[in-house]
């Protein structure tokens, strides 16, 4: 057993790349081990703003021997097919054997191959993967056609401790790589996988980013700590700044006070989006004026000198975020909103501006579904949802499309539900973010995301496969999730067509799957076109909960066993059964005792349906299960007596009715 160490070390590999091309890196490496039958027990990628590596451990020295068979023609095929078959397997006629294929004498080649060495294997193996490597983006340099994500500058490549001779782009592999670009440039000498990382670290690199990114969260709370803050947690930027660096150093800046009355959202974007500056955290979670940068070294003046340049920075950055919100702050929202008319929103479509007209149209009329809304704050509010689009800070700074807006309302006096809608409409902006909460906002918010389906869905603009360019499964599931977080009672038929709503009933299943909900429960439950997602989900979970119990399973079995019979005899009779049953035609107590149960069950579950009482309709599904089984254990259906079968075929079709109020059952697999 050996293990196997490959690195390739480039400039500078974008932060944003290194995730997924370790990851496809490991992947790729294990299907092609996988496929030449090498047992592999363990197997790590890394990644580092310079380098991408994998070591794989306790690799066998040789592949395993195979015998692989294949199939030939018959023996009585013609002689250029079974000359062919020979020259595909290089083996003479009378080393083919041959064996009865149904009624025919057929070929079968039988070949042993020997084992490789694996060394000569991931060499042929490494040099697949890095010639096909999914870059999102590559490049060409010098006068080599292969392709990188930036220039490369060395392959290390060690089965055991032996040399694997890679070769890629022009470049050879060897023993050789270089730690940190500044603190240690210094060539390494690597002997073998297990020595890999502790040669790095030696030399200022920690090539593991998830030991590197624990590094940076680790010093940074201890950082805070120390000045008496907390750390404003943002997951999103610790891992770029994890991409960023080899070896993370925290210091601490601070922010000119003067600075310090803009909106924190301002002061956080400018040091997020530009800088990678972390915002730290005051008493009642206020934004303090310290940050936390992150440096790719260790200085020898304790990094004053990095924080000086990083501070003369975000002084120039926040003088222009403080001219853009004073200039922003002349002019009202209204006057801004003129400008929504030159915004294109869809060449397909139309402009920003008519947009806001079709949303000031879904809003009105959302308003009587949105318990509280005050419908003149709702048209209020989408009058300038979009204004600060066009602003100097949007501008700058898209994601604060929205929060800026809020600030610009209150600032000209607007009513706190019509700021708070500006700022929430664009919400729940993903699967952590909230949903609107306050009437005004909801409306806004389901007014827009409903304008955005059904314009693009109108022109064609429909997602396929894994494209959705304009973000609208988003928009889908962030109205399903407003509508059930808040209780809503939309019929969603006033405002989608039938290829929106099955779009929604998709949506609807992906999130509920994730939830622990079945899908074919879902569509058992949707097969009777309510679009009121409410409803919908409580119904399913009620139908799920109840089909998990003993009688749910039994009466769900019954039920298809109900289905089928009256499908193969209303088939036969070419005549629908119906819910005629006659009393005084039944011989069997079992029978009777069915019709009984059904007379005092049916009134409960369409009583607990109508108040939507699942569960309750639920339970008294439950007591149909005794006589349902005693009837299929005692009662013949089909009777030899015409009119007896005719009526116990109708209490069957009480049966199917019954449970239909429920959901379409013959859709729940089981």
């Amino acid at each position: 057993m050996a293990d196997f160490l490959l690195e390739l070390f480039s400039e500078e590999i974008p932060a944003r790349m290194q995730t997924e091309a370790a990851r496809h890196l490991k992947a790729a490496f294990i299907t092609e081990i996988e496929q030449a039958g090498i047992e592999c027990k363990s197997v790590r990628s890394f990644v580092t703003p310079r380098r991408l590596a994998l070591i794989a451990q306790y690799l066998p020295e040789v592949q395993p021997d195979v015998t692989l068979e294949k199939k030939g023609p018959k023996t009585s095929a013609a002689q250029a097919a079974i000359d062919g078959f020979l020259r595909s397997t290089g083996l003479p006629l009378e080393k083919l054997e041959k064996r009865m294929v149904g009624k025919d004498e057929t070929y079968f080649a039988v070949i042993h191959q020997k084992g490789q060495p694996v060394a000569t294997l991931l060499k042929t193996i490494t040099e697949k993967i890095l010639g096909s490597f999914p870059w999102p983006k590559s490049m060409r340099w010098g006068n080599n056609p292969a392709r990188w994500v930036r220039p490369l500058r060395g392959i290390v490549c060690i089965f055991g401790d032996a040399l694997v001779p890679v070769e890629f782009a022009g470049i050879k592999a060897s023993k050789i790589t270089y730690g940190h670009r500044f603190m240690s440039p210094q060539a390494i000498a690597i002997k073998n996988a297990s020595e890999y990382e502790d040669a790095l670290r030696n030399t200022n690199v920690i090539v593991d980013q998830e030991k590197r990114r624990l590094e940076i969260l680790k010093q940074a709370e201890t950082v805070a700590g120390e000045n008496k803050l907390s750390l404003k947690r943002d997951e999103g930027l610790l891992n770029e700044v994890t991409g960023l660096v080899e070896f993370p150093i925290v210091l601490t800046g601070t922010i000119d006070e003067k600075f310090m009355d803009l909106p924190p959202e301002v002061l956080t974007s400018e040091m997020r989006t530009h800088q990678k500056y972390f915002a730290l955290l005051g008493r009642k979670e206020k934004l303090a004026s310290k940050f936390l940068a992150v440096s790719n070294m260790l200085t020898h003046d304790g990094g004053k000198l990095i924080i000086a340049g990083n501070e003369r920075v975000l002084r120039a950055r926040l003088a222009d975020g403080r001219f853009f919100f004073d200039q922003d702050r002349k002019k009202p929202l209204e006057e801004w909103a003129n400008g929504l008319k030159d915004v294109t929103f869809h060449t397909k479509i139309g402009t920003i501006a008519e947009k806001v007209s079709r949303i000031k149209v879904f809003a009105a009329a959302l308003a009587h579904y949105v318990v509280g809304t005050d419908q003149a704050l709702a048209l209020r509010a989408v009058t300038l949802c979009k204004a600060d689009l066009v602003t100097g800070m949007v501008g700058e700074f898209p994601e604060l499309q929205g929060v800026m807006g809020r600030y610009y309302a209150l600032h000209q006096k607007e009513p706190a539900e019509v700021a708070d809608a500006i700022r929430d409409h664009y919400l729940p902006l993903g699967p952590e973010s909230p949903a609107p909460a306050a009437p005004v906002s909801i409306c806004v918010a389901l007014a827009d995301k409903l304008d955005t389906l059904t314009s693009m869905f109108k022109v064609g603009e429909k997602p396929t496969g894994s494209k959705d360019p304009f973000a609208l499964r988003r928009a889908a599931l962030g109205i399903i999730r407003i509508i059930l977080e808040n209780s809503l009672r939309i019929p969603l038929k006033k405002f989608a067509d039938d290829d929106l709503l099955a779009f929604f009933c998709d949506r609807l299943k992906v999130m509920l799957r994730d939830q622990g909900v079945r899908h074919d429960i879902i569509d058992a439950v949707m097969a009777n076109g309510d679009d009121d997602l409410t409803r919908v989900v409580a119904r399913a979970k009620a139908l799920q909960e109840f089909l998990e119990t003993y009688d749910g399973k039994n009466l769900l079995a019954a039920y298809k066993r109900t289905v089928n019979i009256l499908n193969i005899e209303e088939k036969k009779d070419n005549t629908k059964y119906t819910l005629n049953v006659k009393s005084d035609l039944m011989q069997q107590d079992e029978e009777k005792a069915l019709l009984l149960a059904f007379e005092k069950t049916t009134p409960a579950v369409i009583q607990s349906l109508g108040n939507e009482n699942f569960s309750g309709a639920m339970s008294a599904l439950a007591a149909l299960r005794p006589p349902v089984d005693n009837f299929f254990d005692n009662v013949m259906v089909n009777a030899d007596d015409k009119a007896i079968r005719s009526n116990r075929l109708c209490l069957l079709a009480t049966i199917r009715a019954t449970l239909d109020r429920i959901a379409d059952f013959s859709l729940i697999e089981g």
